[in-house]
């Protein structure tokens, strides 16, 4: 078996897709039975390291495959082992088992891997990364080189096939045995430091185990009342994601938030980070957000916006050093709560003004969609950044129309109605620690 099929073979089992054969929220099995201890070598998550074996450049490396036993009917690997732990206990075992530094995949060769997979469909216009004009407020001199950000709503499986009906999408392009590549894909072809997603659905039997086989340590939390579970054959619950890279960073604190409207819960959540940088020992506070989405919800995402400003500003971490905050915040420029965070006492500036020849306007779209209610086209995500204490290094450009095509997003060149935008920031400073 050549290199190339070994990490197939590895990727397609740490992958495997849950539509098939997973329950639904109706019909909610319990996690299949496993073998008992003693009949099997495992790490801390209860994985089979036996299972599989990937040699690179003459170094026998164990993969962190499988949360059930090899051919199980349940092809949820990760999702099964979740459903009888919390998310808390799951991440705090998943840290244990990442101390060891355990590192399965080549980033180059699974890139690789990736576009063999996607070679039968139509290549993707190429994005670039555009370096902005300098900023003005920015003070004193870099330290360290840049840190990578991307920020994107990736689109739940479940709501891509499930129930945002995108008319002019076709259904193969949403395919998840094929569309989680090009998602990965474009990570791999970025190479963030710190991810920031949204509508994360395959978050255990995906992103959570080739993350970590990339190095990089991953917390998720789910919405409490996600659409995806109204979706047959669903993979479970929505939510927020962010990896940071374990080489670039280590941690501090963090903190898991579920976003208020007039001191009641809502469903919109949010994840803090607080990352000290290994290179300056400068500490970073990242946030990801996902606010309420569609027409008529200005006023609570408004709401949700102050509420996770009042709480960021409640950390010490985030009034005291520099602070960047990504989301969908499914708001145009123009709603109250853009205003709320041009206007923080935080000092947030948004990243992607600086590509406009002014430096105050957004973007023309972030997202653009073809429903049975009609072509909707608009600026929804963001990084808000510390301006001043962070200066913007690089851009990722965003695509024209002719890049995008007359279907709009999704396609099989974007894996999503949400475009991924990237963002290269560097620490300002007096000196190197």
């Amino acid at each position: 078996m050549n290199l190339t099929r070994r990490y197939s073979t590895l990727l397609n089992q740490m992958c495997m897709s849950s539509l098939e054969g997973s329950p639904s929220r109706r019909a909610f099995s319990p996690a299949p039975a496993v073998k008992p201890a003693a009949e099997i070598r495992r790490d801390n998550l209860g994985v089979d390291k036996s299972a599989l074996q990937v040699k690179s450049a003459g170094t026998s490396i164990t993969g962190v495959v499988s949360a059930c036993p090899m051919g199980a009917k349940s092809s949820r690997p990760f999702s099964a082992l979740a459903q009888t732990l919390s998310s808390s206990t799951l991440e705090q075992r998943v840290e244990h088992l990442e101390q060891e530094d355990l590192s399965v995949l080549d980033p180059d060769q699974l890139l690789r891997e990736c576009q063999e997979v996607l070679q039968s469909r139509p290549t993707r216009p190429r994005r670039n990364l555009i370096r902005p004009e300098e900023d003005p407020s920015s003070s004193g001199h870099r330290l360290g080189p840049s840190v990578r950000i991307m920020q994107w709503n990736i689109l739940a499986q479940a709501l891509g096939e499930g129930k945002d009906g995108f008319v002019r999408c076709p259904l193969e392009a949403l395919n998840w045995k094929e569309r989680k590549y090009l998602i990965l894909e474009e990570i791999l072809t970025r190479r963030p430091d710190v991810v920031c997603l949204q509508e994360v659905d395959h978050y255990y039997d995906t992103f959570q185990p080739v993350m970590a086989g990339l190095g990089y340590h991953g917390s998720f939390l789910a919405k409490p009342r996600s659409p995806c579970l109204d979706v047959e054959k669903n993979n479970g619950p929505d939510g927020c994601a962010l990896f940071y890279r374990r080489s670039r960073f280590s941690p501090r604190s963090h903190a898991h938030l579920r976003l208020s409207a007039a001191a009641i819960p809502t469903n919109q959540v949010a994840i803090a980070q607080v990352l000290q940088c290994r290179l300056t020992g400068r500490q970073l506070c990242v946030a990801v957000t996902h606010l309420k989405a569609r027409s008529g919800w200005e006023r609570l995402r408004s709401a949700q916006g102050a509420d996770l400003l009042r709480r960021l500003g409640g950390l010490s971490a985030a009034r005291t050093h520099p602070l960047v905050v990504c989301g969908d915040f499914n708001a145009e420029p123009s709603e109250d709560v853009h205003r709320r965070f041009r206007a923080s006492p935080l000092g947030l500036h948004s990243a992607y003004k600086l590509l406009s020849a002014d430096g105050r306007t957004e973007p023309p779209y972030t997202s653009w969609k073809i429903r049975p209610s009609g072509e909707s086209r608009g600026t929804l995500d963001y990084i808000w950044y510390s301006r001043g204490a962070l200066r913007v290094d690089g851009l990722l450009d965003i695509p024209g129309e002719e890049q995008i095509g007359p279907d709009r997003l999704p396609s099989f060149h974007y894996p999503s109605d949400h475009l991924s935008l990237i963002c290269d920031i560097s620490f300002w400073g007096e000196s190197i620690r």
